[in-house]
């Protein structure tokens, strides 16, 4: 039996572990699932003969290195953060890596180890990052090898409530990590190219800027643009591309809600608010609204938002129930942000009966033979209940079936690596198909952003 250890048992781990278990007999596979949490990894290997749940912390690092030592090769599911320490332990004791975060700087800086021990460290296998990339890469590779000269890309995705299950004004539940969503678009400005010249929109524009997006069968959706689209320009090798552009998706209408929280202070991360523990979500609110001596706390709100009380913004203000002056906020030494991740929390949890929804849209503008043409590839992937959900499908599938591939001599390219090259995203691409994941392609007339290209 080949092991694979599995760090990491949360919510986008469902499926891999599932996927896994489910060809351990076939592949000869041995599942060790560890997490902090003994009961939540235990619950994840369902029983299985072939699982077996242990507690991991990772920052005991004995208790780390035993098991990775033991691993034929691993798959963090940590955040982000965390994968750095096992990556290290995984050149020591050469294990190939799977993840589904970004690459970050510290993991770059161990591409010449790892390839000088013919280790594979993939990264950016989920969804986004990951299915994005794979899906993209492949209609840009078939554009160059008919000769072909990208002229526009533009690439979106969004995880979101499935149409049965909305049931807000918001248009909107929580499907991911709730602290991501409160605290996205922040830490610079969002940068990106349209028709050869640079754009900047600072956080405080960001949800008023955006672009609409036509899903067949599912409606008009919006998206607003991503921090940093120009580091994929070297990455898909579109360093001469007049376009690029990377947005998140949002039912219409919600990123207009959301720069209420953002123009009132509300997602602000930088400092703490005496004696949150006691302070009622009424206070919360008007901490951010200046004094009146006789305007009520809704009053200073719709003044300070320019709002009318028969405004739809009004009442998606209404229904999170920010006003009330007996529930309170129960968090110590919170920030803003923390505090507004706690209230949309009470509102926007997925039901038991609940099902979500991941939406993909690439554009992709070429030149061929003189002619300028587009194709839209558009994706959308229904979740089945609360644990396996469309995100665990679609993050935990590609890591899955790229650690299969690893084992079986499937991917060869050594080094800390995306998921860009045919050898990973070919056979990966036809499987998830078989799941559901499936792109449909169509050719449009290509347009730019105008009949002059002027912007």
């Amino acid at each position: 039996m080949r092991t694979i250890l599995i760090i990491g048992a949360g919510r986008s781990a469902s499926s891999l572990i599932e996927y896994l278990l489910n060809k351990s007999e076939k592949e000869s596979l041995h599942l060790v699932i560890g997490d902090l949490s003994l009961p939540l990894a235990q619950k994840k290997t369902n029983n299985h003969p072939n699982a077996t749940a242990i507690a991991l912390d990772i920052f005991d690092a004995s208790q780390r290195k035993v098991a990775i030592e033991k691993a034929d090769i691993v798959i963090s599911m940590l955040p982000a953060h965390l994968h750095i320490e096992v990556a290290r332990d995984c050149v020591v004791y050469k294990k190939n890596l799977v993840t589904a975060s970004y690459v970050s700087d510290a993991m770059q800086e161990l591409d010449e180890a790892v390839k000088e021990n013919n280790l594979i460290f993939m990264n950016e296998i989920g969804l986004d990052p990951g299915v994005d990339h794979m899906s993209a890469m492949k209609i840009i590779d078939e554009i160059s090898d008919k000769g072909g000269k990208m002229l526009l890309f533009e690439s979106f995705c969004g995880g979101l409530v499935a149409p049965e299950s909305d049931t807000n004004r918001w248009n909107y539940k929580f499907t991911w990590a709730p602290r991501n969503v409160v605290l996205a678009g922040q830490g610079g400005a969002a940068k990106f190219i349209q028709e050869g010249t640079y754009k900047y929109i600072p956080y405080c524009n960001l949800f008023r800027r955006t672009e609409f997006l036509e899903v067949e069968d599912y409606g008009r959706f919006e998206a607003y643009s991503n921090r940093d689209s120009l580091k994929y320009r070297s990455v898909y090798g579109l360093d001469d591309v007049l376009t690029l552009y990377r947005g998140t998706i949002r039912r219409v209408g919600f990123s207009k809600a959301w720069n209420m929280f953002v123009q009132l202070g509300m997602t602000d991360d930088g400092y703490v608010m005496e004696d949150s523990e006691n302070m009622s979500y009424r206070q919360f609110v008007n901490s951010f609204l200046p004094y009146h001596p006789t305007d009520s706390v809704e009053i200073k709100t719709r003044l300070i938002l320019k709002i009318d009380q028969d405004d739809i913004m009004w009442d998606k203000l209404l229904e999170l129930d920010l006003f009330n002056n007996t529930k309170i906020v129960g968090l110590k030494n919170a920030t803003p942000a923390q505090i507004l991740e706690k209230i949309l929390s009470d509102n926007w949890t997925l039901e038991p009966d609940d099902k979500d929804m991941i939406v993909m849209y690439h554009k992709f503008g070429y030149e061929l033979d003189g002619a300028k043409k587009q194709i839209d590839s558009k994706m959308v992937c229904i979740g089945e209940d609360q644990t396996y959900t469309a995100m665990a499908k679609t993050v935990g599938l590609p890591v899955a079936m790229a650690t299969l591939l690893i084992l079986n001599g499937k991917i060869t390219t050594p080094g800390v690596q995306l998921p860009i090259r045919k050898e990973v995203y070919l056979p990966i691409l036809k499987e998830l198909e078989e799941y559901g994941v499936v792109f449909k392609e169509q050719s449009m007339p290509y347009f730019g952003y105008g009949p002059d290209n002027t912007i």
